[in-house]
């Protein structure tokens, strides 16, 4: 997309440049999620849960906010591994409200 049309384009306000992907195989590498979500864009980082809480999950951060849509768009339920992906945008302010949450869940 040339920087003209882009700079006409309104996005939602839940878009940003960096995706929470759900739903992934345990064994896939960081490789393999450069070769699938390079597709749609240069990518600054991606970042794999290697815990057994994260496994499955990965955060991908995109130099631009418009691959990144792509990429949300192009790749949700998209199969990898016999597994369908959720990709949602993450939010930082529903993260720490959620686990702000949990902690009062167990303190109580």
């Amino acid at each position: 997309m040339s920087a003209r049309i882009r700079a006409n384009c309104r996005l939602p306000p839940e878009v940003n440049r960096i995706l929470y992907v759900r739903n992934l195989p345990y064994k896939i590498t960081a490789k393999e999620m450069f070769e699938i979500f390079g597709n749609y864009g240069a990518i600054r980082q991606i970042r794999v849960g290697d815990k057994p809480e994260t496994r499955g999950s990965a955060f991908v951060v995109y130099d631009d906010i418009f691959d990144a849509k792509n990429a949300c768009d192009h790749l949700a339920n998209y199969n990898v591994g016999g597994r369908y992906l959720i990709i949602l945008y993450y939010h930082k302010e529903k993260t720490l409200k959620r686990q702000e949450q949990l902690k009062k869940q167990e303190v109580c």
